[in-house]
């Protein structure tokens, strides 16, 4: 996507009714961390919404160069606590270094957001227990945790995906442990089970993120498979998502979404517009 491409897909979101926003892609060169800045600049200057990024392995300095141009949050899962799977599931790296991250973006003023894969090869019920310390340890603002879903394209692709029932205990664990942090009901647990979202609000979670993607895009950015919009959330899923919280007795929150950590926190659920670029 082109940064103006990407900036319509913001002011769509912002008409809609979001006043917070996702920038989420791949550790991509392409994108340099100035043109970044500048992106991030405009939205919040031109639409007044919360920037969230999730951009992935970056240095410091370019962690402070787009803090610096408006970014309020940054998301990096650290995935898995276990260091031996972390290396070997994601090779060249360390979870050492991923932590390293979480440190920087704390001390550069973010809210910060982390979180873990239930259901990876190889994690053991010791390693789950460690991911949730390892989140309350960080006492981070926002902890994304979904369970595992296998490409067919990866090496990865004949494992069995990650259990929701298991999911939900980890998301309820957590909840139990950081009463407020924003706990994500995320889009894989709709991928496994059609009502996940539902169930993963019931469990603990307080924020949903809808994918808006421009439907040119949308084809690109299939990280597993069935991942979509569900079914019914159509053109306008602000006000989708508000019919659907409302059957949950939830109100959908049209501020920032800061955490409630903070002191410009004003609510405890928001929903997100999540924009990959």
């Amino acid at each position: 996507m082109t940064p103006e491409e990407i900036l319509a897909a913001a002011r769509r979101a912002r008409t809609e009714g979001y006043r917070t926003v996702v920038l989420q892609a791949g550790e991509d060169p392409a994108y340099k961390t100035a043109e970044l800045a500048r992106l991030v600049y405009r939205i919040k200057t031109e639409l007044d919404v919360a920037v969230t990024l999730s951009l992935g392995d970056l240095n410091r300095d370019a962690y402070r160069e787009l803090r610096a141009a408006g970014a309020d949050r940054y998301l990096l899962k650290h995935e898995t606590a276990d260091p031996a799977l972390f290396a070997r599931l994601r090779p060249g790296t360390t979870l050492a270094g991923r932590l390293e991250r979480l440190h920087w973006l704390r001390e550069l003023g973010y809210q910060v957001g982390s979180g873990n894969i239930v259901g990876l090869p190889g994690q053991t019920t010791e390693t789950l227990a460690d991911d949730i310390l390892l989140l309350k340890e960080f006492d981070v603002e926002m902890a994304g945790i979904g369970p595992f879903i296998p490409h067919p394209a990866t090496p990865l692709g004949a494992c069995p995906p990650g259990s929701l029932d298991l999911t939900l205990k980890v998301l309820a664990v957590t909840r139990l442990l950081l009463p407020l942090a924003h706990l994500p009901a995320t889009t894989a647990v709709a991928t496994l089970y059609p009502a996940g979202r539902r169930r993963a609000l019931l469990a603990g979670a307080n924020v949903v993120m809808p994918d808006l993607t421009p439907a040119p895009y949308r084809r690109h950015y299939e990280i597993y498979p069935g991942k979509g919009a569900p079914a019914g959330e159509g053109q306008n899923s602000f006000a989708w998502w508000e019919k659907e919280l409302a059957g949950l007795g939830r109100t959908a929150a049209r501020d920032y979404g800061h955490s409630p950590k903070k002191p410009e926190a004003t609510t405890f659920s928001c929903i997100t517009g999540k924009l990959p670029t």
